[in-house]
C-alpha cells in the first residue's frame, strides 16, 4: 500500500514538472533551452509582478516565454534580448533592472525627503526654544511685580 502511494505521489510530482513547459514549445537545441531558461528566471511577469516568468502560469508569462525563445532561435545574446525586453515593455519588465540615474532618483528621493523635513523640524524647534527662554526687561519686571503682589 505504502509503494502504491509513493508511485502515485512520484507520478504526480513528475506530472507537475512536465506541465511546466509544453514540449512543443520547447527549443530543439538544448543549449539554447537552457538559456531561454535561465532568461526566464531574469524576467518578471507583469500580471503576477513578483514571480518570474519561469515560475508564473499566467497567460502573459507564456507568450512572454514564447517571444523569449524566438529570439533565443534567432541567434540574438543575452544582452540583446534584455534590452528588446525593455525597450518594449520598460525597465519594470526585468526582476534586477540595472543601476540607473532614473532608478537612483526613485530609491534616493524618500531619503531625501526624510533629511529635508527633518532639517525643517529641527529648525523649527531650535528657533522655538530661543524664543522661547528668553524675556525681555520688561517682562521680567512685570512678572516680579506679579510674583510680589502674591
Amino acid at each position: 500500500m505504502n509503494r502504491l502511494k509513493a508511485a502515485a505521489i512520484a507520478i504526480s510530482a513528475l506530472a507537475l514538472v512536465a506541465g511546466a513547459s509544453e514540449p512543443s514549445e520547447r527549443l530543439a537545441d538544448p543549449a539554447q533551452e537552457a538559456r531561454a531558461r535561465e532568461l526566464f528566471k531574469e524576467v518578471r511577469c507583469l500580471v503576477c509582478q513578483n514571480e518570474s516568468i519561469d515560475d508564473s502560469e499566467a497567460q502573459l508569462a507564456g507568450d512572454l516565454r514564447k517571444v523569449v525563445r524566438e529570439q533565443v532561435k534567432s541567434g540574438r545574446s543575452d544582452r540583446e534580448i534584455r534590452a528588446f525586453l525593455v525597450e518594449r515593455y520598460g525597465e519594470f519588465v526585468l526582476l534586477k533592472p540595472p543601476f540607473s540615474a532614473g532608478n537612483a532618483v526613485l530609491w534616493l528621493a524618500p531619503v531625501g525627503v526624510l533629511l529635508v523635513g527633518g532639517g525643517l523640524m529641527f529648525g523649527l524647534l531650535r528657533r522655538r526654544e530661543t524664543a522661547e527662554s528668553e524675556l525681555s526687561q520688561d517682562e521680567e519686571d512685570r512678572l516680579r511685580r506679579l510674583l510680589e503682589e502674591d
